[in-house]
């Protein structure tokens, strides 16, 4: 992976959000636009009753920092309450799983290094997702039992 030149500034202006596939979160990726191949950073707005998709990585560790509200997030069998301006760092051998079982927004910042080129749009190579997603990645935690989610469209 090599190094970007320079820097990049991105305003707000410059984010595009958009739902994610599985679970239909919204999101903002940071660094798509920079082509930077050592790291990932998106913010994530999880609505009221929504949960991302359970999941790990190959080599990636990720750091969740919460900007709004309070964070919930599932890590291996532990549930992790992470108040505003908090964060977690997971390892890339950690299912791990960001949900919001309260009435309101909550806004996150995950980073993670280095990126998984391998998974990003364009790559050369068929990643096997398997390695991310070892067990149903739209399983809800306990904590949103008889919820729906994602919304049907």
């Amino acid at each position: 992976m090599k190094a970007i030149e320079g820097y990049f500034l991105i305003s707000p202006d410059d984010l595009h959000w958009r739902p994610s596939n599985l679970m239909k979160i919204p999101n903002a990726d940071f660094l798509e636009r920079t082509g930077s191949e050592n790291l990932s950073a998106r913010l994530w707005r999880l609505p009221p009753k929504s949960a991302s998709t359970l999941h790990k990585h190959v080599r990636q560790e990720e750091f969740y920092f919460v900007l709004e509200g309070v964070g919930r997030m599932r890590v291996g069998d532990e549930t992790l309450t992470v108040p505003k301006y908090g964060g977690v760092l997971v390892g890339p051998d950690q299912l791990r799983q960001v949900f919001n079982d309260t009435d309101s927004e909550v806004l996150w910042l995950i980073v993670g290094a280095p990126e998984e080129t391998e998974f990003l749009s364009g790559s050369k190579t068929k990643p096997d997702m398997s390695l991310i997603y070892p067990v149903d990645p739209t399983q809800l935690p306990k904590e949103l039992a008889g919820v729906e989610w994602p919304p049907k469209s």
